[in-house]
């Protein structure tokens, strides 16, 4: 009998590429490597690369949880997914992660921005404008896990110590801003204000290369300067802060490793977040067959350029295992201890466990005992840790304060090539949108922005 060259594994709904039409997928192996299979009846077959670790991609579903709603949902489900958004009332997770963009302005006019911003595009939203998208957050949240301050640049906004004042009155358990660093590297009194806001602050600093050209491709402009400044006035302050990396295969890949080494020496970085470039908004020096770099990929990547971490150090998350992975460590008296391998996955997928996961394990406890008994600082923050250690058990450790964590995360955000409707509706990363609804970060670049809007309208009939 005749035999396909891939074994089909599953069957899912996707977009076209070209013009976004909701499409079957079928998601196969050949190989090692995961592809999606999907045809549009006007743009033809796509064959697409989604994962090159086919052991990972099917261990992935033993790591779904059940589901944690908002309190509201925003809209209707009417047309079906993704054209609904949001939240619609058929979306399986909460905001973990919520962005408020309160310019569409920016500094720099990358050559890679997802939100097209530039120093003349768009416009800055008023004070009650952004008043109004955070309260649409805490209607949906009561008390919301992160907030992201973001943009184009945040900072730039000239009332932008007025919009985080007011943040800072709400609920809110963790604000973040969003930040390429230059005022912070320009202005050091305007960093030691970002300060004043503390704790339960945080920089969320664009981080992309070591190297110009990598850096040119991506941002348009050599920042190797300002992100060392930056660095430098953030450690002075030792303000909580988190390098974003924006991957690009065969561009910055090969420099994984070196960020994290570099992260673990700085007193300010508590983590290093990966996010492959996602085709969506001004994208000016990618090549889809080339340049893509796909989650696993990455996740090897960091197996193979450090020493910190292992593969039971780096797993799925489980409120979006398809599109999100998690590693953590601690930071103790200049040593470094991976802290994922020592939890019970069963724990994971259970919203009530409390694990004190320093007991878990007695090696671990042992080696944390050593160490504070050499004297560490007792500070008030264990349960601040908690609410950071995102989707892990609770962590009763009265003697570690944020300063003693370190995380990985890799934020794969889909689009038109890879989307997959399954892992979409998991989505925990959301935009806060003109109209104060709330939308997943996929989607919102995909379809809602701007004029995008007018191609989804042709769906919603």
């Amino acid at each position: 009998m005749p035999v396909r060259k891939y074994t089909y594994y599953d069957y899912t709904m996707s977009i076209c590429t070209e013009c976004s039409k909701r499409i079957d997928a079928k998601i196969v192996f050949e190989g090692n490597n995961v592809f999606m299979l999907k045809s549009c009846s006007e743009h033809g077959k796509f064959k697409v690369l989604i994962s090159d670790d086919q052991e990972y991609y099917k261990r992935i579903r033993n790591y779904n949880k059940p589901s944690e709603i908002p309190y509201r949902f925003n809209t209707k489900t009417h047309y079906g997914c993704p054209y609904d958004c949001g939240l619609c009332q058929d979306h399986e997770q909460h905001s973990c992660l919520t962005i408020v963009e309160i310019t569409d302005r920016c500094n720099l006019t990358c050559p890679t921005c997802y939100a097209e911003s530039s120093p003349h595009y768009g416009r800055h939203r008023t004070l009650e404008e952004v008043k109004k998208m955070l309260d649409a957050v805490v209607l949906n949240e009561k008390e919301p896990d992160v907030v992201q301050i973001s943009g184009g640049e945040p900072t730039i906004h000239p009332q932008f110590f007025e919009i985080l004042d007011y943040a800072k009155t709400l609920p809110i358990k963790h604000l973040m801003v969003n930040t390429n660093g230059i005022k912070i590297a320009k202005d050091y009194q305007f960093a030691k204000r970002l300060k004043s806001y503390s704790p339960d602050f945080e920089i969320y600093l664009q981080f992309d290369s070591f190297e110009d050209n990598a850096l040119m491709t991506l941002r348009g402009a050599n920042l190797s300067k300002v992100r060392e400044q930056a660095i430098d006035n953030l450690n002075q302050l030792n303000l909580s802060t988190t390098l974003v990396v924006t991957l690009q295969k065969d561009l910055n890949d090969h420099e994984i490793g070196k960020t994290i080494d570099y992260a673990l020496k700085q007193k300010c970085v508590r983590g290093v977040t990966f996010q492959p470039t996602q085709r969506a908004g001004r994208l000016d020096n990618f090549n889809h067959a080339k340049d893509r770099t796909t989650l696993t990929e990455v996740r090897r990547n960091i197996l193979e350029q450090t020493e910190v971490f292992e593969s039971d150090d780096l797993i799925p998350v489980p409120c979006n295992p398809d599109s999100l992975v998690m590693g953590y460590a601690l930071k103790l008296n200049g040593q470094v201890f991976p802290l994922t391998r020592y939890i019970n996955p069963a724990d994971l997928l259970d919203n009530s466990k409390n694990t004190i996961i320093y007991e878990q394990d007695e090696e671990l406890k042992e080696k944390m005992l050593e160490i504070f008994s050499t004297g560490i600082s007792t500070q008030k923050a264990s349960s601040k840790l908690h609410t950071l250690l995102c989707c892990l058990p609770f962590v009763e450790a009265p003697q570690l304060s944020y300063d003693n964590l370190f995380r990985i995360i890799i934020m794969d955000f889909m689009d038109g090539y890879n989307f997959d409707v399954r892992s979409v509706k998991k989505s925990c990363v959301h935009i806060v949108n003109k109209d104060y609804n709330i939308i997943p970060f996929e989607t919102m670049n995909l379809l809602y922005r701007d004029d995008k809007v007018e191609t989804l309208k042709k769906y919603q009939i």
